[in-house]
């Protein structure tokens, strides 16, 4: 794994390798590269203790042609400036890729949220709403869960930015809980579209999912059920997962669901069954399956891991998880990775289905969340392959860059140059 890759200026290479293929001038093309705005704040929150912590928090906006900023708050040790800046970034494409009309925004706070009381995490929230509150709204930016986050710190927020405001405005944050106006359907979102993708790659290139191998490296909210979705949905056998604790092998397969429940108890997916082999992150990340799911953090797959990855297909549920050197050798190797502004971007599509039912106050069974989200994304990969075969270009990743570029650019034309 890569720990020196900056993100940010991973983004900045792939999208300089889609725009060899776009009629883009340099300066277009520098502001198409680098977010509009990004607040960092010192947050000062008194803790269980009486003594105050101080937590750095950011948030990026990185560009509002097409929409709203539309992005998730993340809770991590490891949360930079880059890494928000980057976040955001790839949040506009994927939004673009999809074709949903939204920008890209993405926050964070620097905090290991393992070490802290429930009530010292509402304050801290609570204090972030607080700074985000003159950016944030239904129309302008509309935050969601990332890494360490779930409904209810979407929850604190709408209520901080409500009561802030003397106002009730459910579409100011999604990934909310149902009774709090949130969508059915928008848990299992990332893994499905992670599932569809794979579904859809293997149909393009012939092969059968059902009996397929499948390592899947994270298994947090969108790794465990796009497991799930490819072994209950689609017949396919799961045969290594990990976290950050490592990752269990067996070749004749796991039950899903079974390993989930066994890390929710335990809080490691190590030592869920005897028979089960125990290897590193990366040993998984090379085994030779047909399918691999990258599904943890970015820049998990570097150059030199790129060399050993054994799988034919790559499909990122993860944000950035190859750096793109890693991309140039497995383009050179002939393995085809389906990028992660495609395939987990069921995330934002959701939120977007969450977003219109709650500015029309009108909700949608779950039936009809995830009919809608496979049309969005089924649509979203034709239109990917379409680009990929027309433009004779290098992989799946610059052909979605392409697709996506080209939206964010025809609206910055159609709106002009103002003032």
């Amino acid at each position: 794994m890569s720990e020196d890759a900056n993100p940010f200026e991973s983004l900045q290479e792939q999208i300089d390798d889609a725009a060899e293929h776009i009629d883009v001038g340099a300066d277009v093309l520098e502001r198409l590269k680098n977010p509009e705005r990004v607040l960092e704040t010192n947050l000062s929150v008194e803790l269980d203790d009486d003594s105050v912590g101080v937590f750095r928090a950011y948030r990026s906006q990185f560009n509002g042609d097409r929409g709203p900023y539309k992005g998730g708050i993340r809770y991590h040790p490891g949360v930079t400036r880059d890494e928000v800046k980057a976040l955001s970034g790839w949040m506009v494409y994927k939004c673009a890729v999809v074709d949903i009309p939204y920008g890209g925004g993405k926050g964070g706070i620097v905090i290991d949220p393992a070490g802290y009381s429930d009530s010292e995490l509402e304050r801290i929230t609570r204090a972030f709403g607080t700074e985000l509150r003159p950016l944030i709204g239904e129309d302008r930016d509309i935050p969601a869960p990332d890494v360490n986050t779930g409904q209810q710190e979407m929850n604190w927020i709408k209520d901080t930015y409500e009561t802030l405001e003397n106002t009730t405005e459910p579409g100011v944050v999604t990934g909310k809980a149902i009774e709090s106006g949130g969508s059915l359907g928008r848990v299992e979102a990332t893994g499905r579209s992670t599932m569809i993708t794979a579904r859809e790659a293997f149909d393009y290139f012939g092969k059968d999912l059902p009996g397929a191998s499948v390592a899947v490296q994270g298994y947090g909210n969108a790794g465990s059920i796009a497991a799930r979705l490819l072994d209950a949905e689609l017949g396919a056998n799961v045969v290594a997962v990990s976290d950050s604790s490592g990752a269990i092998y067996d070749p004749s397969g796991l039950d899903p669901g079974a390993v989930k429940a066994f890390k929710n108890e335990t809080g490691s997916v190590a030592g869920y069954d005897d028979a089960a082999e125990e290897l590193t992150n990366d040993e998984l990340l090379t085994l030779d399956v047909d399918l691999l799911v990258p599904a943890a953090l970015e820049n998990a797959i570097d150059e030199d891991l790129a060399h050993e990855v054994g799988a034919d297909i790559v499909v990122e549920a993860a944000n950035g998880p190859l750096t793109p050197k890693a991309d140039d050798v497995l383009t050179d190797r002939d393995v085809h990775v389906f990028p992660d502004i495609l395939a987990n971007a069921g995330g934002v599509t959701v939120s977007y289905f969450e977003w219109v039912q709650n500015r029309q106050r009108f909700y949608w069974t779950e039936e009809r969340v995830n009919e809608e989200l496979e049309r969005h994304i089924v649509e979203a990969f034709d239109g990917l392959v379409e680009c990929y075969e027309e433009h004779d270009l290098p992989n799946f990743r610059t052909a979605a860059y392409v697709v996506a570029i080209q939206r964010v650019l025809d609206a910055y034309e159609e709106g002009g140059t103002w003032p």
